[in-house]
């Protein structure tokens, strides 16, 4: 039996979780708050909960919920579920992204909580884009809009998503610090896995230049979460991508096979078969700063790592990467 139904007209989601949290495991909370946003017949709480199962990644419930809002009388219900279905569509990364920005921009609303969530969708559809130029004036933005909000709940959950925007932008910016302590922050602001494998990952690669020990630990973190909750993407991201990364950034490649093609030509770099490497990019396209850094170092070439450093920089407003090529050119 859910408590929430009993009082779905009584109290705001923030009342219930409290209350959960102090009953039950975190775990069990959530559960209870999901079957709550679900069952409660409150036009508000149909809304909010939405916020909730998407932060929570009850991805499922939220397509339920959207489609319960699609068909209320409340204008405003209606409008917040055009809004989360754009969400979602993002984080499915399941769209065409021209759609997507005209549809946003098309978007008519004085909510600042729509507007708030507006402005988190552009924000990830340049994530998916690798483009991060913006996300500076879109932190600006969000410190405008977030006063304006007066729902606790909300406010909440919106600074979890704030915190994900500042653990990249500050990141890219190569500010390591404030990198570190919006990641801390943000795994003990929430459970939800996908954000801790995301976060771990992040914590990870910033000490890239600084620490293979460090950097490798929240890797085994991340893959550990992802494993326990059955986040196929992400295991295969992390093992694949992710560790030999690392592993060959760090000269440590004893043991460390991947199936991606471009780590594999980086872990040969590092034990020194630098033709071999060679064949292997000559098997994928060279599209990206990455790549284009391991074939500059495989050949020596300094045009490539200056292309690489330049995409870095210019297309990707990277300043914590770009030190890979930056670092090649400097020993040539």
């Amino acid at each position: 039996m859910v408590a929430g139904k009993i009082y779905s007209e009584m109290v705001s989601l923030i009342q219930l979780q409290d209350a959960l949290r102090q009953k039950y495991s975190e775990k069990m909370a959530a559960e209870q708050m999901r079957q709550f946003c679900l069952d409660s017949s409150s036009k508000d709480i149909q809304k909010k909960g939405m916020e909730f199962l998407f932060i929570n990644g009850y991805l499922h419930d939220l397509r339920t919920l959207i489609e319960k809002n699609k068909r209320s009388n409340d204008p405003s219900n209606r409008k917040w579920a055009e809004v989360y279905k754009i969400q979602l569509q993002i984080r499915e990364k399941n769209y065409k992204p021209i759609e997507v920005i005209e549809r946003i921009n098309q978007f008519e609303t004085n909510e600042p909580e729509l507007l708030c969530l507006l402005e988190f969708a552009k924000v990830n559809l340049q994530f998916n884009m690798h483009n991060y130029h913006d996300l500076g004036n879109a932190i600006c933005r969000y410190d405008e809009l977030l006063p304006q909000i007066n729902d606790y709940f909300l406010v909440e959950n919106f600074k979890i998503r704030y915190h994900i925007l500042t653990l990249t932008y500050t990141l890219m910016q190569n500010e390591i610090i404030m990198t570190r302590k919006h990641g801390y922050k943000l795994l003990n602001l929430t459970c939800n896995p996908e954000i801790q494998v995301s976060t771990h990952i992040k914590l990870g690669e910033s000490y890239t230049f600084d620490s293979y020990s460090q950097g490798m630990f929240h890797l085994k973190e991340a893959l550990k979460i992802a494993k326990e909750h059955n986040l196929t993407s992400q295991i295969e991201f992390i093992e694949q991508t992710k560790i030999p990364f690392l592993a060959a950034h760090s000269n440590k490649t004893d043991n460390i096979t991947t199936t991606d093609k471009s780590e594999q030509a980086h872990l040969e770099i590092m034990k020194g078969n630098h033709k071999k490497a060679i064949e292997i990019l000559k098997q994928i396209p060279i599209d990206t700063p990455f790549k284009k850094y391991y074939l500059g170092k495989a050949k020596r070439d300094k045009s490539l790592l200056l292309q690489s450093y330049k995409d870095f920089v210019y297309k990707r407003n990277d300043n914590f990467f770009c030190r890979l090529p930056l670092r090649e050119l400097k020993i040539l």
